[in-house]
This record gives C-alpha cells, sequence and structure tokens, in this order.
C-alpha cells in the first residue's frame, strides 16, 4: 500500500481528469442544445463588436468552440487515463527513488486535468473574442505548463521504468 500512497496525487489528478472527460461526454448528452445556444449567445453578444456583423465568421468560431469541447472531453478521458497507468507503473516500481516517482505522478496526472481544462475554457471564451486562436493566446498560461506538465511527468516515468527494467538490480537480491 505504500507504493501507491507514494503516488496517491498524480492518481487523484488522474482520476479527476477521467472524471472531467466523462462528465463532459455526459453533459453533452444531456444538454448539448444548451451548450451549443450558450456559446451562439456569446458570439451574438459580440456579432458587431469582433465579428464586423459577419455571421458566417462568428459560425465558424461557434463551430471551432464546439470542437474545442469535444477536445476537452476526449483529452480528459483519454490524457487522465494514460497518466492513472502512469501513476500504477509508478506505484509498482518498488521502493526506490520514492520521491522522483511521486513527482512524476504528480506532474502527470495534474497536467492531464490541466489540458483538459484548458480545451474547455478555450472553447468557452472563443465565441466571446471573436476567435479560437485569441482565446488559446488568453489562456497560453494555463497550457504551456499543464501539457508541459504531462509530458515532463510522461518522460520521467520512462526513465525510472527504464533505470527499474534494465539497470543494475537492487544490493541483496539475487541474480536470476
Amino acid at each position: 500500500m505504500n507504493s501507491i500512497r507514494t503516488v496517491r496525487f498524480g492518481v487523484l489528478f488522474a482520476l479527476l481528469a477521467i472524471v472531467f472527460g466523462f462528465g463532459m461526454g455526459a453533459l453533452f448528452g444531456a444538454f448539448e442544445p444548451t451548450l451549443k445556444g450558450h456559446l451562439k449567445a456569446e458570439g451574438e453578444a459580440a456579432l458587431a463588436t469582433k465579428y464586423g456583423g459577419d455571421a458566417a465568421k462568428m459560425k465558424a468560431v461557434l463551430d471551432k468552440s464546439w470542437v474545442y469541447y469535444q477536445r476537452a472531453h476526449l483529452h480528459g478521458s483519454a490524457i487522465g487515463a494514460v497518466a492513472l497507468g502512469l501513476c500504477l507503473l509508478l506505484a509498482s516500481l518498488g521502493p526506490r527513488s520514492a520521491r522522483l516517482r511521486a513527482a512524476a505522478a504528480l506532474l502527470t496526472g495534474l497536467g492531464a486535468l490541466g489540458y483538459a481544462v484548458f480545451w474547455l475554457l478555450a472553447g468557452m471564451r472563443a465565441p466571446g473574442l471573436g476567435s479560437t486562436g485569441a482565446a488559446k493566446d488568453s489562456l497560453e498560461w494555463l497550457a504551456v505548463p499543464t501539457s508541459g506538465m504531462a509530458i515532463v511527468g510522461l518522460l520521467l516515468t520512462l526513465v525510472l521504468a527504464l533505470r527499474a527494467l534494465f539497470g543494475p538490480a537492487d544490493a541483496g537480491r539475487a541474480n536470476a
């Protein structure tokens, strides 16, 4: 049990990312017209100022915003599941490098959740800003660190796993 406790915060954030992704899917099923209606209302409020009255331009942003909602759902579910798997791998690597294993798990889990939230927020902001690019740019402070966390956590997990699999055996273990 101590092995899994070492990576507990990574597991927690990975599970939250999965819950977020599944929750987004449930919201789509229950409230898709309402969600799309909210995006449309945000776009229409900015039609004159951000779109120059061009309804076609607004529709393109609304459509892309909906794609961003879907990305939030998919990224939360998929990266969250990968993060959970990596956390379980880290827990199985034994007592060595407990702090590095905990860090890798935390980075991966937090990165998974944060990056999924980034896509949701970008989708929510785009209609009012008149551009998906502007929405992504306004959230760079969230996208860059969280995607970086996920990548660094993955790479650290890779190093720890390779070291455990191919490095020298622990002292005191019998060589088979």
